[in-house]
């Protein structure tokens, strides 16, 4: 009797894979050539011209939160519970990238971060002064009455993106005031 071999690619195997192809519908299952054509905006871009710092993958919110409309908790996964956003694995990535744009220089990069076992180095983009804190946990729950969009603009229409907002004190307690939520000092500054 045989074993059967189970070939890994860091957390997925073929078998996940295959079981993916298999139960994925006819019209969306293209080749890596055509996947990657997907894009409207050529990838493989100077984007020094862009506003916003260069990242070290141009990764388009504009496609992934606009042309896909994938929610933003799908990779900013502990933006609920906890004070930071959180930002990807490589392996969230890969979770679509093992298969889609294959072609796209920029997933080439996040391939090679993934069989290098690396984790990808971005930019950040929002900075708070050090003697601030920000729980995103707060801001996002559903009494708070706001939406991704209100801090970070339209990020869904950004390719690269940039800080939207001050991020000053001026500007959050306008908002604070709006929503009648506390000015106490020690709710930003602990």
């Amino acid at each position: 009797m045989t074993k059967p071999v189970l070939l890994t690619l860091g957390s997925l195997s073929v078998a996940t894979i295959a079981i993916f192809l298999a139960v994925l519908p006819a019209e969306t299952a293209q080749d890596p050539a055509q996947a990657a054509g997907a894009y409207e905006a050529p990838v493989d871009v100077d984007t020094a011209g862009l506003p916003g710092p260069r990242q070290p993958i141009f990764y388009r919110h504009d496609v992934h939160a606009g042309q896909y409309e994938m929610d933003c908790r799908y990779c900013h996964f502990s933006v609920e519970v906890s004070a930071s956003a959180g930002l990807p694995t490589v392996s969230t990535c890969m979770g679509c990238h093992i298969i889609a744009g294959a072609a796209n220089p920029e997933v080439q990069k996040l391939r090679d971060a993934w069989f290098e076992r690396r984790p990808i180095e971005w930019v950040e983009v929002h900075k708070l002064a050090p003697f601030v804190r920000f729980p995103h946990n707060v801001h996002v729950r559903p009494e708070a009455e706001l939406e991704c969009q209100d801090c970070h603009g339209p990020i869904d229409r950004m390719p690269q993106v940039y800080q939207f907002a001050s991020l000053k004190m001026g500007w959050c307690l306008t908002c604070h005031e709006e929503k009648e939520a506390t000015i106490d000092c020690t709710a930003c500054h602990y």
